[in-house]
């Protein structure tokens, strides 16, 4: 959380999941969560899981697909954005040009965003999946760093 600095600001949370970014945001003082979550099953353990956070006036949870609904908000609408997306396998168009240009719409300038990447396939293929991402985040318009398990990119 320490890399997004939630405090004041209005974090997207891409894919939802048991909600611990969340958590974790409003824990640090967000001013409000945006949060989206494509499974209903997933959304249902969230129900029954006593460190998911229910939605209230600071987190709004959508059930829903984040491709989607990223488009319903305005341009320079978020301070933040947390992104921990499915396996690429699952969910390749989350890690897609065109995704990362919709996140760069939605943060305003200087906006920071952390992508969970871990580093699957790395053993077994070689392929460098958070390689790939920061190359993707760049062209979309953002300075990116290495950090940790996955990558931090900030707005230009």
């Amino acid at each position: 959380m320490a890399l997004i600095q939630p405090r004041g600001k209005v974090v997207l949370d891409t894919c939802g999941g048991l909600g611990y970014f969340a958590a974790w945001c409003l824990e640090g003082r967000a001013a409000r969560v945006l949060s989206w979550e494509k499974s209903a099953d997933v959304l249902w353990l969230r129900s029954l899981n006593p460190w998911s956070p229910p939605p209230d006036e600071a987190l709004s949870l959508v059930h829903g697909d984040v491709v989607e609904g990223i488009a319903t908000l305005p341009a320079g609408s978020v301070d933040a954005a947390l992104h921990d997306p499915p396996r690429f396998g699952i969910a390749g168009e989350l890690y897609s040009r065109t995704f990362y240009q919709e996140l760069a719409r939605v943060l305003r300038r200087k906006g920071r965003l952390f992508h969970y990447t871990g580093n699957p396939n790395a053993l077994t293929s070689g392929r460098d999946v958070p390689r790939e991402v920061a190359r993707r985040l760049r062209e979309a318009g953002f300075d990116v760093e290495p950090s940790g398990d996955g990558v931090l990119a900030i707005r230009r």
